[in-house]
């Protein structure tokens, strides 16, 4: 049997290379869809970066955390991820828009009616960007951030 040494296999630097300038990415979502949602649409998004990770050049999933009403479990949670490298926070799009027959629609608020007092103060503790939206974003939102 032959066995290679990664160290010195073709591609094995730019490899390296390239995954360390992913970003380090985290969800944080909310545990009124917990039990619905596995996440598979965000997760696709995020590793493709589409949707709300447009932004990045390419990212890494680097956590996941549920935030229970009203909320302030959030800040432990974000300052938890950042301890773990996580340099962006992304807020589910179900906090704040919901699914219609039409697809996604933010005029009528979503399952978190203070998200964004929520990702104001996650921002203000831990300086990490947070992102509100990762995927099946609304027609025509454009993701707020804090940064």
């Amino acid at each position: 049997m032959h066995f290679l040494n990664p160290v010195f296999s073709p591609g094995f630097q730019e490899k390296n290379q390239k995954e360390e300038k992913m970003t380090q990415t985290a969800l944080i979502r909310c545990e009124k869809n917990e039990n619905r949602c596995p996440l598979t649409g965000c997760f696709k998004s995020m590793i493709h970066t589409k949707e709300g990770f447009a932004r990045y050049d390419e990212c890494a999933p680097a956590g996941v955390f549920t935030c229970r009403c009203p909320g302030d479990n959030a800040v432990e949670f974000a300052k938890i991820l950042k301890s773990k490298g996580v340099e962006s926070i992304h807020f589910c799009t179900c906090t704040f828009a919901k699914k219609g027959k039409d697809g996604w629609d933010d005029s009528n608020g979503g399952f978190c009616e203070n998200i964004d007092s929520i990702i104001e103060r996650v921002h203000a503790a831990t300086g990490l960007c947070c992102v509100k939206g990762s995927a099946h974003l609304p027609r025509g939102y454009s993701p707020k951030v804090w940064e």
